[in-house]
């Protein structure tokens, strides 16, 4: 039940930076997609499922909070959890969340949310699709992977596990 509570502390924490304080950290409009980060760290820790339903209720939360397209981030986050829930794997969950695959899994999983994402958001209108793809998409998949290093140095360091490349 303490884990459950920490980790609605943390869901919500991380909800209340994605939506007021990333604008903060953006390069260029550009901002990281921290929420992507946790859907990636909940898959490794419990799974696919887990990660599945965490991504529908971020997404439908930021859907809600943003005001934007209904439903669009829901979607492409419920996706983001069930490509994250691939990289599963009990018994080396340790060894990935302290190295450079963590991050490796984080764009992955980000690219494929922002294909979902920016495919169904330039629908109908001027906005070209391939040069939204690659500069919004790509760069902001770029980024979350950037940013996705501070969990692999903050989990490696209370792991006491300080060797990035294994």
């Amino acid at each position: 039940m303490a884990t459950q509570i920490r980790y609605a502390l943390v869901t919500v924490t991380l909800v209340v930076l994605q939506s007021t304080f990333s604008r903060f950290i953006a390069i260029e409009n550009i901002t990281p997609d921290i929420l992507v980060i946790w859907i990636v760290y909940l898959a490794l820790r419990y799974g696919q499922v887990h990660a599945t339903v965490a991504g529908f209720l971020l997404g439908l939360i930021m859907d809600i909070t943003s005001g934007n397209f209904l439903g669009l981030s829901a979607l492409s986050k419920t996706v983001c959890g069930f490509v994250a829930g691939y990289f599963y794997d009990e018994t080396k969950t340790t060894q990935i969340l302290a190295t450079y695959r963590f991050a490796l899994m984080v764009f992955f999983t980000s690219l494929v949310h922002n294909l979902i994402y920016f495919t169904i958001f330039v629908q109908g209108s001027e906005l070209p699709f391939w040069r939204t793809l690659a500069l919004s998409g790509l760069t902001t998949s770029l980024y979350t992977s950037a940013f996705s290093f501070l969990p692999i140095f903050g989990y490696s360091r209370v792991k006491g596990d300080r060797v990035l490349l294994r």
